[in-house]
């Protein structure tokens, strides 16, 4: 998700620019950007090679044999990927005029030979056009560009810039395609663990989020420490895999990650691709497919299944994958049953579902629960919070985690109730952020030192938070006792004949009530930090299969239905008291009544 005001603001003068420029179709706008945006990374990216071979040969002598015997201490030597007069900062300087004429004559058509020959990078890029036609726009495009100062974001730019793009145009949240949050994504990854050699797929891959992030991932836990870095926001840097083999190093740039999408008009797979390519794989695998049709015929092909398939769109009867269920249309359990079909036994998969997979009563919803309990292993479910995908949709979702093949005895749940970003439109920055714990307590799942700490803690904090509701429910009654008699007293100063009624009460004390007040906001904030980490200590959770599979039937995964979630006891004033004052309130309307009838006469 694009959160930087200024970068937005930017991108937004961009968009404008190309608008007025010309391109007024707004697909053809966010092509024309993604491409130069390439452009610009290209020669970033040149600059990160060379410092990397620097990085990586300093003190690792090349193999040497005959003449080259004298040379044996020297690095490998750095061989440029971009000839000169093609990278972005030579064209850029040249005038407007030259400066298109070179992009049209020479640059562009260098691009469309970077991806190798099985590259789908190389297969999509062949009909593309690239349709700025005005040497000032060209120019003020590329001005802004450099402005946004990109090399400096260690992120999935091209994916969150393309999603922001999506925010102008009008039927965005209509058809189900709007984008995983990069933080989700990261979250899912941290969970599933891709390692080397496996075969990851993204049937449904957008932008290409799911297959860079496991590449960076697999590249981040095959780096020397000494050679990560991390930056002030925890983003990882210098992921060179130089503790992956040879053989895992071209296994995973050739064949490890494989991505479909069905957008027949090629912009998505030439951003999907050009987005591989910008995170370091150099052929990337994105092709153009409907994975629900019956032209799709992978079977038990991945070893690692990530995504998050649209849950809108509208899926052909008729062109349905034989093997996959009749009885519904809906893509999002379409999807669930063809992950199952493409994974290898064995195989891992996390998945983002509507809310409605785990606790659909249709037939087709409790069969493939059914399912994914009886003859699958479901490793966990993580509800998350219905505003993780706003402004595009506020739709309610989860994160299935599943084996395929293997049993299922027990389920883990976590009910995430933050992300790290405010849950309405404008999902600005927040602190309250249940991601790092989710992952954490994920990975402890089945430890038991680590969940009987966290057992600890909570009983900890159930004794110390007793006592002072205990004091809460005893100044709730006060502060309500001392409100009601100073009402009481305020009337019968008011009445005539009221002091009869005020002498009933004791003289009530503005200042005792404020004081009383006081103390129990204090008393509030004190409890509401230990109320909290209780909350956070509960969120995760162990069901068994057992209770999911009855006693109805339905295998319902809704976290909500097995979560104990620990009610505070609320100040309720005793019946008999309560009928008392409402008498003595009757006894003053009462009198005001008649002193009202002694006034009239």
């Amino acid at each position: 998700m694009l959160t930087d005001p200024k970068l937005k603001s930017q991108v937004d003068a961009l968009w404008d620019k190309l608008w007025t420029g010309g391109l007024s179709n707004p697909l053809d706008a966010i092509e024309q950007f993604s491409y130069l945006l390439f452009m610009k990374r290209l020669d970033e990216e040149e600059d990160r090679r060379e410092k990397r071979a620097k990085m990586v040969g300093a003190g690792s002598p090349r193999p040497t044999t005959g003449r080259q015997e004298g040379r044996q201490n020297a690095a490998p030597t750095y061989t440029p990927r971009l000839k000169k007069d093609l990278r972005w900062r030579y064209w850029t300087q040249l005038k407007a005029d030259a400066a298109l004429k070179h992009v049209k004559e020479q640059v562009f058509p260098a691009l469309k030979d970077l991806g190798g020959k099985d590259s789908s990078f190389e297969q999509y890029m062949q009909n593309a056009e690239f349709k700025i036609n005005k040497p000032a726009l060209l120019i003020e495009a590329c001005k802004l560009i450099d402005q946004m100062e990109i090399s400096a974001l260690e992120q999935d730019i091209q994916g969150d810039l393309y999603e922001y793009l999506l925010s102008h145009l009008a039927q965005s949240g209509r058809n189900g395609q709007f984008f995983t949050p990069r933080h989700i994504i990261r979250m899912m990854v941290q969970m599933v663990k891709p390692k080397p050699r496996e075969r990851i797929g993204d049937l449904a891959a957008g932008t290409g989020g799911f297959l860079f992030t496991a590449y960076q991932h697999i590249l981040e836990t095959h780096t020397s420490p000494k050679i990560l870095e991390r930056d002030a926001e925890g983003a990882v840097h210098h992921l060179i895999g130089d503790k992956l083999t040879p053989d895992e190093n071209k296994f995973l740039q050739e064949k490890a990650l494989r991505g479909f999408d069905n957008d027949s008009g090629m912009t998505m797979l030439r951003i999907g691709s050009m987005n591989l390519m910008l995170h370091g794989i150099k052929s990337p695998r994105f092709f153009y497919m409907d994975t629900l049709s019956k032209a799709f015929k992978d079977t038990r092909a991945y070893d690692v299944i990530l995504m998050n398939p649209p849950f809108k769109g509208k899926v052909d009867a008729s062109d349905i994958g034989g093997d996959l269920p009749s009885n519904t249309t809906k893509s999002e359990l379409l999807f669930v049953h063809l992950i199952l079909r493409v994974l290898e036994s064995g195989g891992r998969c996390a998945v983002i579902v509507p809310d409605g997979v785990l606790f659909g009563s249709s037939r087709a919803h409790v069969e493939l629960r059914r399912k994914l309990i009886e003859e699958n292993r479901l490793d966990g479910v993580v509800s998350m919070p219905s505003g993780v995908f706003k402004p595009y949709a506020g739709v309610s979702t989860a994160v299935l985690l599943f084996t395929r093949g293997a049993t299922t005895e027990r389920i883990w749940f976590y009910d995430m109730e933050h992300d790290g970003f405010s849950l309405d439109d404008k999902r600005t920055p927040t602190d309250a952020n249940d991601i790092p714990d989710v992952v954490e307590c994920w990975e402890n799942r089945s430890d038991a030192g680590f969940n009987a700490k966290r057992d600890a803690r909570l009983a900890e904090l159930r004794e110390r938070v007793a006592p002072l509701k205990t004091e809460r429910l005893r100044l709730e009654k006060e502060i309500n006792r001392l409100t009601f008699e100073s009402v009481i007293a305020s009337g019968a100063k008011q009445s005539p004949s009221g002091s009869e009624i005020a002498s009933s009460h004791p003289s009530t004390s503005s200042g005792s009530l404020l004081t009383m007040t006081n103390e129990l906001d204090k008393l509030h904030d004190e409890i509401a930090p230990l109320q909290a980490e209780m909350n956070q200590l509960t969120r995760q959770f162990w069901v068994t299969k057992e209770q999911v599979a009855s006693p109805s039937g339905k295998y319902d995964l809704s976290a909500s239905r097995y979560r104990q979630i620990e009610q505070d006891e609320e100040f309720y004033e005793d019946p008999q008291v309560t009928l008392e004052r409402l008498l003595k309130l009757e006894e003053m309307v009462s009198q005001e009544a008649r002193d009202l009838e002694k006034l009239l006469k």
